[in-house]
């Protein structure tokens, strides 16, 4: 992997982490996953990382056609799609999932909804990776592609020991982690919005 692939592979890992917010996640997945038991919360964290990865892997593979069938400029996606990471940041910054009502029922699947989509395949990774796969071309496309596994796997490994992880950061200190992603984020989503305008202008 050489330099731009490995710049490449490293934002497009980075701006997904940050976005998807692994450790924000944990009180919203062991609200949802309360009344189930070990063996099956253990089996909702993979389904809705399998669901999220299928769901961002479509758009970021047939998004270019919508584009050109709706006839959308790259730059107003990039403004559009700042605004919407600028959302989700600003609802991590005020703590809009830091606390979740349980299950109702343990026989909702939530691991399609709300855990698989739209929290993790929410509108603001879906416009990340379709921006990604747009910036890159050729053996490009492996490494974004490689950057979404990494992350996704990341977010599986955060949700299988969810209750372990939770423990050892405390409300504390995944509140702070939540936090500081939201503020990432909010810098990543102005970054593109400047990006879009100056196109635009330019």
């Amino acid at each position: 992997m050489d330099v731009n692939h490995g710049h490449v592979f490293l934002s497009t890992f980075v701006t997904l982490w940050v976005i998807l917010d692994p450790p924000g996640l944990l009180p919203v997945f062991l609200g949802l996953t309360k009344n189930l038991p070990a063996k099956l919360r253990h089996q909702a964290a993979l389904r809705a990382g399998l669901v999220a990865t299928a769901v961002i892997a479509a758009f970021a593979i047939f998004g270019q056609f919508i584009l050109l069938y709706l006839k959308i400029s790259v730059e107003a996606l990039q403004i559009s799609g700042g605004l919407l990471l600028l959302l989700v940041a600003l609802e991590l910054l005020m703590g809009k999932y830091d606390q979740v009502e349980p299950s109702a029922s343990p026989n909702v699947n939530i691991a399609i909804v709300p855990l698989g989509t739209p929290l993790l395949a929410g509108p603001g990774a879906i416009v990340a990776m379709m921006m990604a796969v747009q910036d890159t071309s050729g053996v490009g496309y492996v490494t974004v592609g490689a950057a979404l596994l990494a992350a996704m796997v990341s977010v599986y490994l955060f949700l299988r020991f969810a209750s372990s992880i939770s423990r050892i950061l405390g409300e504390a200190g995944t509140t702070l982690l939540t936090r500081i992603a939201g503020l990432l984020l909010s810098a990543i989503a102005v970054q593109m919005m400047a990006d879009g305008v100056l196109g635009l202008i330019g």
